[in-house]
């Protein structure tokens, strides 16, 4: 019977990743078959998690999904002998308004799940009061149970003592103190960390982690503190459905953020899905019935992207007669043009009138559920599509007529409504579900 096992902490920015995937890769390595998950809408670290695991790693997320499918997408982990879910941000951090089945919050799955939280503590400029806030994070909400805590960052041995003192006297376990250690530190970019797949050093880098962690972590009082777990039989799966028979998917560097669950969900419907580069300046499958473009990183390709001409002439020429979607990164290419941090404007594909500029950033983030004005591939209109935007383009321009009403988790009408000019559709927000 696999253990579960959430891994938190009070925010962002403390350690979670690291820890998740040096746990992961430790209990690997002693012959453990890990299955990891990732709480909230991250497209980069499942990437991470599979690296370290070998197997494949799902977003499950209580803004936009239904139990239902929380519980389907979380059965993969049945065969495992440990199941890890990374949490996002602070361990209750959500919206204030409620979603499908919560808020978004770490918390929100591992009171769904039953499984208890191992929270990482930077007490870094602190020491005794980093037991208080661990001891506040344990009582906050009843159904939330707290394993112990594994310490981040500690500046020397006095200072671990003086945290680890404390803690004992809140009742709190403590399964290891992680010293300063830079070399472990997975680069970073705006949107979050670099992708794993840019990253050659990645297994090198995972293998450091686990040793590191395997030297100062109780890996065994670790296990030990996680829930056996019987995954129950899913009443419906994700309600996700392919936007054509056959797809082709823009698949690079800089067209790279797609959630697994999603692609998982167009195949096991019967898609079949044709990748193609287009910083290879390679055109979609003319068999392919439908063109979808996911996010990523344009802007930092955007001169490649308008030099390749038999992409954006093969894109065109799609377009006249199927459907194209984009989304974020997708969309803006799909635009009139994209201008980079620099200030240099590139022309992109011109199947919209979008125009985009990162020359002055200004961060878009948070969840979407947009009602549908117009159809896109795999929906109707009056669709109830719930997604999540990142971004840190402004627009310039949006003149083309607006794919739907978009409101933000408050309920409150954006901007950002996507838009539509024939066969070619686009969004800022990334699709996680549609309303059942």
């Amino acid at each position: 019977m696999p253990a579960g096992l959430v891994i938190s902490a009070p925010a962002s920015g403390v350690g979670k990743t690291t820890l998740t995937l040096a746990l992961a890769r430790a209990w690997r390595n002693r012959g453990l078959n890990v299955q990891c998950f990732k709480s909230g809408p991250d497209y980069i670290d499942p990437a991470f998690h599979a690296a370290a695991t070998g197997r494949a790693s799902v977003n499950v997320d209580s803004w936009a999904m239904d139990r239902g499918g929380i519980a389907h997408l979380v059965g993969r982990g049945a065969d495992a002998d440990v199941v890890l879910a990374e949490g996002s941000m602070g361990l209750f951090d959500g919206v204030a308004a409620r979603g499908v089945s919560g808020t978004g919050a770490t918390a929100d799955i591992a009171e769904m799940l039953g499984w208890p939280v191992l929270l990482v503590i930077d007490p870094s400029g602190q020491a005794q009061t980093a037991a208080a806030i661990a001891a506040g994070l344990r009582d906050y909400r009843p159904g939330v149970r707290l394993a112990g805590v594994v310490l981040n960052r500690v500046a020397s041995p006095r200072h671990e003592d003086l945290v680890r003192r404390a803690l004992d006297d809140a009742g709190i376990a403590v399964f290891g103190a992680l010293p300063r250690h830079a070399e472990i530190s997975l680069p970073k970019r705006h949107l979050g960390l670099v992708q794993a797949e840019e990253q050659a050093e990645i297994g090198k880098l995972i293998d450091e982690a686990a040793r590191f962690v395997a030297e100062h972590v109780d890996l065994d009082a670790v296990l030990q503190s996680a829930a056996a777990w019987a995954p129950q039989p899913a009443a419906n799966g994700l309600n996700v459905t392919p936007p054509g028979q056959r797809i082709a998917l823009a698949r690079d560097a800089a067209f790279s953020f797609v959630y697994p669950h999603m692609l998982e969900a167009w195949r096991a419907a019967g898609a079949d899905i044709s990748n193609f580069s287009p910083l290879a300046d390679e055109a979609p499958d003319a068999s392919a019935d439908v063109c979808w473009l996911p996010g990523g990183y344009p802007e930092l390709h955007a001169g490649k992207i308008a030099a390749n001409a038999r992409f954006r002439s093969g894109l065109r020429a799609f377009a006249e007669t199927r459907p194209v979607h984009g989304e974020c990164g997708g969309y803006m290419v799909l635009g009139t043009a994209l201008t980079d941090a620099d200030g240099v404007r590139h022309e992109m594909a011109g199947l919209l009138g979008l125009e985009t500029s990162f020359a002055k950033r200004r961060m878009h983030l948070g969840y979407r559920l947009a009602e549908l004005a117009a159809p896109m591939p795999g929906h109707s209109p009056g669709a109830r599509l719930r997604g999540h935007e990142f971004h840190y383009s402004t627009i310039a321009a949006q003149p083309d007529t607006p794919l739907a009403v978009v409101h933000d988790a408050t309920g409150a009408v954006i901007a950002e409504t996507g838009s539509r000019r024939g066969n070619a559709t686009g969004t800022f927000f990334h699709l996680i579900a549609e309303d059942r």
